[in-house]
């Protein structure tokens, strides 16, 4: 369709002189949806017609500019559902968000953007199906850590081959390190002398965003399903926890870093005005619903967690790690999650959260350790969480996390000493997507890993999860690619389990 016949209908946006002086190109960073409900979805682009500008403008005037926008029932975008117009201004990075309702459930639509004369790739969202409707399958696959130094995003490559209704992003979209002859292991690329150096500044974060949007097969996967995200430390800056740095610096300064690094994190995802960051506060736990099949429970395991214990102690033998009064998520988001947990009414119950809640000893034979930035460097509120799902008969709960660059499968257990005592969940953990290079079938840490007996899986490979999710069972298919530093790799189905509805654990398929 021309720009012209995009225009009909939109007369009122039109007219508006904050449509005049749109750069050319401007939707180099491509689109994105994302936050699927019932009756509608977030979609989001970001004007930059020069996205790797150092002073992060993307190369867009200081001044707002009306984006108007199109949703239809067909790719042909003969059937329009909604249209309307939003402002891009400055002080978001000229993002918008648009927050379309009224569609229909369990729907299938297309989206675009028009500002000045330039027309938007096409996307392709899902709303979510209506919260008491009965839903034969939920698929979508859960991914995390794409260092974009570290290799290319291959497989999301495949996974935009795949028909998912969401994506699950568990945390790392962007690192904060400086970029150079050391880290840069993309096969034939090279970066401008202004991302060799650790991110601080708004203008900074922005840069690294567009630096890492950049990459084709990010932005078709964002453009081909809606994506459910959540942060985790690099976002910010390495095992930050909640006002802790882990680094000299001033208690004041970090708060300013992370303020603009979360308003960075909010201006570059398909994420609501509810979770509009306020300085350094991002209210980014929050609950969604696929029908009556499963409640998305999104938590935030980094912004209100205690810091490291026994004077910073990352991993070892720690008895504050015991303490009863530490927790990974702040007592409101526990409150939240128990009381939400406790009140579902679905079949199943997913926990979409950033680091490995399953205890692994990290001593084989004699003697034990932790690492203390997961879950087992706070016992108390696990074992509040799994007192709550016991208690309240939380039905079929299953943990999605990413963090480590290892595909890991793992049972949950109510007591880690007994291999034999009762699996109350499972935990999915998801490679990541770049970091950490090519990797391998396994290393150093995969025997480690596989002394815990709850542990069903460990590879080294960079890839994803695939989920399919039905009334009476949860198939997940570990996917893995053999390289990343050079283009073109294949996908690979590494291990493939079952978990079955009101029977907690990890049967392979």
């Amino acid at each position: 369709m021309s720009a012209a016949a995009f225009a009909l209908g939109t007369g009122r946006a039109m007219a508006d002189d904050r449509t005049s002086g749109v750069p050319a190109d401007s939707f180099q960073l491509g689109v994105a949806s994302g936050e699927p409900e019932p009756d509608g979805v977030v979609l989001w682009t970001r004007l930059a017609p020069d996205p790797l500008a150092e002073d992060g403008h993307g190369g867009m005037p200081l001044r707002p500019m009306s984006v108007q926008y199109e949703v239809a029932e067909d790719e042909r975008f003969t059937r329009i559902a909604a249209r309307g117009a939003a402002l891009a201004t400055p002080e978001l990075g000229h993002s918008i968000h648009v927050e379309v309702r009224g569609l229909a459930p369990a729907r299938e639509y297309f989206y675009r953007f028009r500002a000045g004369r330039d027309i938007s790739p096409v996307g392709r969202t899902k709303t979510a199906p209506a919260a008491d409707a009965s839903v034969a399958a939920f698929r979508f696959a859960a991914a995390s850590c794409q260092a974009w130094y570290h290799g290319y995003f291959t497989a999301y490559r495949h996974m935009a081959e795949e028909d998912l209704d969401a994506v699950f992003f568990l945390g790392d979209y962007i690192y904060e390190y400086a970029i150079n002859a050391s880290n840069l292991w993309r096969e034939g690329v090279s970066v401008a002398a202004a991302h060799n150096a650790d991110v601080l500044t708004l203008e900074q974060y922005r840069l690294r965003y567009a630096l890492f949007k950049s990459d084709p097969d990010l932005q078709r996967l964002h453009a081909r399903v809606p994506w459910i995200v959540t942060s985790d430390d690099h976002e910010v800056v390495n095992n930050y926890a909640a006002d802790f740095p882990q680094y000299d610096v001033s208690p004041e300064d970090f708060l300013r870093r992370r303020s603009v690094a979360y308003r960075a994190y909010y201006e570059n995802l398909p994420l609501r005005a509810t979770l509009l960051p306020t300085g350094p506060a991002m209210p980014l736990y929050r609950r969604l619903r696929y029908g009556r099949l499963a409640a998305l429970h999104v938590l935030d395991t980094r912004q209100y967690r205690d810091d490291y214990p026994c004077g910073g102690l990352a991993t070892g033998t720690c008895d504050e790690a015991n303490d009863p009064n530490r927790s990974i998520l702040g007592p409101d988001q526990e409150r939240w999650l128990f009381d939400g947990l406790g009140a579902s009414d679905t079949t199943w119950n997913v926990l979409t959260q950033q680091v490995v809640m399953a205890s692994i000893d990290r001593t084989i034979g004699a003697g034990t350790s932790y690492s203390f930035d997961q879950w087992d460097g706070f016992t108390a509120c696990r074992d509040r969480l799994f007192d709550v799902i016991r208690q309240r008969r939380v039905a079929n709960p299953v943990v999605l996390t990413g963090d480590i660059h290892r595909s890991v499968a793992a049972e949950l257990k109510a007591d880690w000493t007994d291999p034999d005592s009762a699996t109350i969940g499972t935990e999915l953990i998801a490679s990541s997507i770049g970091s950490n290079g090519d990797g391998t079938d396994t290393d150093s840490l995969g025997p480690i890993w596989l002394s815990n007996p709850h542990v069903k899986l460990y590879n080294a490979r960079r890839g994803y999860v695939s989920c399919t999710m039905t009334p009476t069972e949860l198939t997940s298919d570990f996917r893995v690619v053999p390289y990343v530093q050079r283009q073109g790799a294949p996908i690979n189905s590494l291990a493939r389990f079952v978990t079955e509805a009101g029977h907690p654990g990890l049967n392979p398929a």
